[in-house]
Formats: structure tokens, sequence, C-alpha cells
């Protein structure tokens, strides 16, 4: 257990200065794989437009591995069921806390198993919505008026929701918004392209947040 502390320490200062994301395996029977083509397209797009220097070659990391704390930001995303065990709800806890930064969005239908499971997580906190005036809608391209909305779902608003720790928001989770739809190839979803250019450039703001925060 010892060394393990000291191996979770160091690979946690690795990610400080680097650009690279990963897509969140998780058990559960949930399409984690979802949007296989959304992340590709979201990095491709963040190195062309906002300076940023990501492997275009997304690698998977499950919840429980110390694999985590080599990537500054997880994207996590699904239709279904989410399980986290104890040991995967402790290292995912330990990578928030110690600097990492967790992007869920709600591809349909994942909403009320990852709301239960993330209080596994953080027992004590609570997803709140976040302000249209946090820095997350402003860091590369201002949405004044917060979260855009990519697919109709069930025609809800869309919904940005956080969890904060120490005052720095370490969990964003995208509902009624399905971000990840709208960075995927053209011809998946048939999303115009005006709609497709929100999404990613929303993303690309959580991006540059999760690198800079």
């Amino acid at each position: 257990m010892k060394y393990y502390k000291v191996l979770l320490l160091l690979l946690s200062t690795l990610f400080i200065n680097a650009q690279e994301v990963a897509v969140l395996k998780y058990k559960g029977g949930g399409d984690w794989y979802s949007n296989p083509t959304a992340l590709p397209n979201l990095v491709k797009f963040c190195n062309d437009n906002i300076d940023t220097n990501i492997n275009e070659r997304i690698q998977t990391v499950e919840v429980g591995s110390i694999d985590i704390y080599q990537f500054p930001l997880l994207h996590m995303t699904g239709h279904g069921n989410v399980f986290f065990s104890e040991d995967d709800s402790e290292n995912l806890r330990k990578y928030l806390i110690s600097g990492g930064f967790l992007h869920i969005d709600d591809n349909y239908g994942m909403e009320p198993y990852i709301t239960k499971e993330l209080k596994k997580v953080f027992p004590n906190k609570e997803l709140t919505e976040i302000p249209s005036n946090h820095p997350i809608y402003n860091s590369a391209f201002e949405f004044p008026n917060g979260l855009p909305k990519i697919h109709e779902h069930d025609g809800q608003a869309p919904q940005a929701l956080g969890l904060f720790h120490e005052g720095r928001l370490i969990l964003l989770f995208t509902f009624e918004s399905d971000l990840g739809d709208g960075w995927e190839e053209q011809e998946v979803h048939n999303d115009p392209q005006d709609v497709r250019e929100k999404a990613l450039k929303m993303g690309a703001n959580i991006v540059k947040y999760a690198f800079k925060n």
C-alpha cells in the first residue's frame, strides 16, 4: 500500500503540464464506448483552433486503474447503467482531488445511474448547476447563455452540473445537451454544421478549462 500511494503521487504530478485525454471505461453494462469518433474529432478541433498539442490517438482507461493519473482530462459517456466498485470510487476520488478533471456527457439515459454512483465517489457533495458566468463558458469561445442544446432528447433545457473541491470545478456533467453527438462525424447524426460547431466549441472550452485548472 505504501508503494501504491507513492506511485499515485508521482503519477498525479505528471499530468499537471500534460495535454492528454482519454475515454473512461466503467462497469455496469452501459455503453462506455459510445460515439467512437467524438473525442478524436474534438481533439483535432482543439489542436487546430486553440493551440493544444493533444495526441489524436485516443486511449481508453478503466476507472479503477492508476493509468487515469496520466491524463488531466477524462471523458465519460453512454446511455445506460454505470457501476463503480469501492476501489473504483476511491481511485476516481483521489484522481479528481489531486488535480484531474472528469467530463461526463449523458448520451441519453445515463443520468439516473451516474448520479447514484457519484454519491459513492463523493458522499458529501451534490451536483450543482454551473452558472452561465462560470469561466468554463468562455475559456476559449463565448457561450453567454451557458451550455448549448445539441440534441432534443426529452426536449428539456440543457444542464451543466458540477462537483467542486476547494473552489475548483473537478467534474462536469452535461445533461440534455449531448455534446458528444455533435462531435461525431457529420453523417452519424446529420447535425447541421452550425450545431456541430457549437458542440465542438463548447468541447474546446471544457478541454482548455481542464488543462488550465
